[in-house]
């Protein structure tokens, strides 16, 4: 069973990193990330703070578009192309099928995410307090050395064209991990942030998949995208005041705020994220959003296999 839905998620993960969307994406995000040092220069002191906030919010917003996208569109166009049949008609679920898409989407994701995540603890690194020219110049040398490297075993092995790009990633998360203690509230910001992203986006990513299983893709995408932004919102939805939004309103706002999952918790303020948050500790706190991100996409998951497995492709 494993085997068959690795397979199809490592089968998602090359048709997704070869959309020229995404692609055009990821670069979209890099620039953001790379202007955060143009917002900074304008700060006193806090450059490497705005880097940090920025990157962690560009991260976030850049991945939901891509869990979206994919999510929305990877099922749809398996159908359109009629290339889902004959997967269908080897000895394979469709509940693992649609596990494989899930997961598929969320490697891609995860690849994106250490990228990114990589290239914005570089620059905290290089505006960190105290760092000399020569470090900056050695760190942009190690990151043009990892990916001219890279590029090399790309351009003789066709192979790592696609998979490469994840012990890429990877290295370019290590690499930023390593070079960024000189500023390590910015690293943890970064770090946690991303883990986040990554949990918030694991319910998103399910929630897509549910509803591309019986849906098109633009009504997928669309609902998809309601349902975070409602649960961004959860917390003010459930306390709207009665006299300004009267009582039907405000009971809509709680029967929403219970219904969808509350992605707020995963957009935790800064001072949690530092460490400076008295009663709450940040290991405790990620527990909880971790267990509380395996829980909706197990059930999102489950209903989208039931759903799947009554859908007619006649």
């Amino acid at each position: 069973m494993f085997g068959r839905i690795g397979v199809i998620a490592l089968n998602t993960y090359r048709e997704s990193v070869r959309a020229r969307i995404l692609l055009g994406l990821a670069a979209v995000a890099f620039a953001v990330s790379l202007y955060s040092l143009v917002v900074g220069a304008f700060t006193l002191k806090n450059a490497p703070r705005v880097v940090s906030d920025l990157g962690a919010a560009s991260i976030s917003i850049f991945s939901l578009a891509v869990a979206i996208i994919i999510g929305a569109t990877s099922l749809h166009r398996e159908l359109e192309q009629k290339t889902l049949f004959p997967i269908l008609a080897r000895p394979i679920r469709r509940s693992e099928y649609l596990v494989g898409k899930y997961l598929g989407t969320l490697l891609t994701i995860a690849v994106f995410v250490m990228a990114d995540a990589g290239l914005v603890l570089l620059l905290s690194a290089a505006l960190g307090a105290g760092v000399s020219p020569l470090r900056i110049y050695s760190m942009i040398a190690q990151a043009i050395v990892w990916l001219v490297l890279m590029g090399v075993l790309g351009w003789r092995l066709p192979s790592m064209r696609t998979y490469g790009v994840i012990p890429w990633a990877l290295g370019m998360l290590v690499l930023g991990v390593v070079l960024s203690d000189v500023a390590p509230d910015e690293r943890r910001v970064v770090l946690a942030s991303s883990l986040l992203t990554m949990l918030e986006i694991a319910i998103v990513a399910a929630a897509a998949t549910l509803f591309s299983s019986f849906s098109t893709p633009f009504l997928s995408a669309l609902m998809t995208l309601g349902v975070w932004g409602v649960g961004r919102h959860a917390d003010n939805l459930a306390r709207l005041p009665v006299k300004s939004f009267g009582q039907t309103i405000h009971d809509i706002g709680v029967a929403l705020s219970k219904i969808v999952p509350n992605l707020q918790i995963f957009v935790p303020p800064r001072p949690l994220l530092v460490g400076e948050a008295i009663d709450v500790k940040l290991s405790s706190y990620l527990g909880m959003a971790s267990l509380t991100s395996l829980g909706w996409s197990l059930g999102l998951l489950a209903v989208a296999a039931l759903v799947f497995n009554e859908r007619d492709f006649l």
